[in-house]
């Protein structure tokens, strides 16, 4: 890992699972889609995109696969949700954004999967973010279909 003014750190709730990004993250972002919502029991997630290969946990963490292609992970002794990875993307893993120590220095870029978004929440998204019915590399940012 580079030194220590490179290390972008956090982890779960309890401190059972903690983890470190010896690089910058590539992307931030708020996911509307259901899988999402459900896996974290919120109205919408937020993430951060890293290189895989760039981080680190410490602590057992649990994995299972939610979804085809998609992996992700959390602390089996205090519930909190940590990481995504996708099959198809296989070099990147997303960590929750609020479980990083500074959550804060990592504002979304954007929000996707407005497609799924709940209709109680458009008005919080509305105009803040470009937006994008499913994925960003999908194409331009789009309103959601209602």
């Amino acid at each position: 890992m580079p030194p220590d003014s490179t290390v972008i750190s956090g982890g779960c709730r309890c401190g059972s699972v903690r983890y470190r990004a010896g690089e910058a993250p590539l992307h931030s972002m708020i996911c509307h889609c259901q899988s999402c919502r459900r896996s974290a029991g919120a109205p919408l997630v937020s993430w951060v995109t890293f290189r895989a290969n760039c981080v680190e946990f410490h602590g057992i963490r649990r994995i299972y696969p939610s979804s085809p292609g998609v992996e992700r992970s959390f602390c089996p002794a205090c519930g909190t949700p940590l990481s995504y990875t996708h099959a198809d993307r296989p070099e990147h893993i997303d960590v929750l954004t609020c479980t990083l120590d500074t959550p804060e220095a990592y504002p979304p870029q954007n929000d996707s999967w407005l497609e799924d978004d709940l209709p109680w929440m458009r008005a919080e998204v509305a105009a803040t973010r470009p937006g994008y019915r499913q994925f960003r590399t999908d194409g331009p940012p789009g309103e959601s279909d209602d």
